[in-house]
């Protein structure tokens, strides 16, 4: 049995972020060994609402297998035979940095293969940026999301990666349509305690980050409370704080304390969380095995977003 806690509904993908990349032309998705039931059930999901065309690469008997079985007809969509996980995390890499597919996207492969595969130099998508990982939550029903920036890429990134995770999330919500986000740094106080690294160089993200970046609003440290309850604002008197209770994004000081808050959004307050690796040529999808539908389809409609393609293209 499950903990009291667990949100046991399912997750539903938010209408608002289907919305709004329907505007945009559905990109080349690359799936990396795509060839197992749950990256083809995510494919055709997502090419049947409209937000990807698939470019399957992998065992080309497992995917017309699998194909078969979900009774979809691929007959019109790319298949690129390779043969193992290594073969087909570069051969999709390759794709994408050779302009012939416009997101790149995990399939039935380890991560760690993956990403080897992505971050090769071979494969032509580093831009000199860092990669970071974006998880975009919605909650139940609707309504505002939160970013939480790195929970699956980067395990203890230092200030410079953290600075490039902020440019990357005031980046994503402005694609989203927020004109100015409000950023907090994650911590457990408010005050930058020496005896608490994180909060410390929360103070720093914040003003490094209000020097250089326009349109957008920050600060930090701040504990989870004062992050998101307008009520803890009040009584610990931050409401001249323009972040504090409001904010649309977190930043987070390690792995450790993103993946434990991205799941606690979704486990124990059934949001919808849609995840997307940026800082590389194109956007990259890390879906895992316990993604729920939704949250796959939460990922292709951030990415058809961040590529934007007119829809007469």
């Amino acid at each position: 049995m499950s903990s009291p806690f667990i949100d046991e509904d399912a997750p539903q993908a938010p209408a608002d972020l289907m919305a709004l990349a329907a505007q945009f032309a559905p990109p080349r998705v690359a799936i990396a060994r795509a060839g197992a039931p749950l990256p083809m059930a995510a494919a055709e999901e997502a090419t049947k609402s409209g937000l990807m065309i698939p470019v399957l690469v992998g065992e080309a008997d497992d995917i017309r297998a699998e194909a078969e079985a979900l009774g979809w007809d691929i007959t019109g969509y790319t298949i690129v035979p390779t043969t193992g996980e290594e073969e087909a995390g570069r051969t999709a890499a390759n794709l994408c940095g050779a302009g012939e597919a416009d997101v790149l996207m995990k399939g039935q492969l380890h991560t760690d293969v993956f990403m080897k595969s992505a971050v090769s130099r071979d494969a032509g998508l580093r831009t000199g940026n860092r990669f970071v990982h974006i998880f975009h939550i919605s909650p139940p029903g609707g309504g505002k999301p939160v970013l939480i920036s790195d929970a699956a890429v980067n395990v203890a990134p230092n200030l410079e990666t953290r600075q490039s995770s902020i440019q990357e999330v005031v980046r994503l919500l402005h694609k989203l349509g927020n004109p100015r986000p409000k950023v907090a740094m994650l911590s457990a106080t408010e005050s930058p305690i020496p005896s608490v690294p994180s909060a410390v160089e929360g103070r720093e993200l914040a003003e490094w980050a209000t020097a250089n970046i326009a349109d957008a609003d920050f600060s930090g440290p701040l504990a989870l409370d004062l992050i998101l309850s307008s009520d803890a604002v009040a009584t610990k008197g931050l409401t001249s704080d323009p972040v504090a209770g409001h904010a649309d994004a977190i930043i987070v000081p390690d792995i450790v304390s993103g993946n434990a808050l991205f799941k606690s959004f979704v486990y124990l307050a059934g949001g919808c969380a849609g995840g997307i690796v940026s800082g590389a040529k194109v956007p990259i999808l890390l879906t895992s095995r316990a993604d729920p539908a939704a949250a796959r389809l939460a990922s292709v409609a951030l990415a058809s977003i961040t590529c934007a393609l007119p829809k007469d293209a």
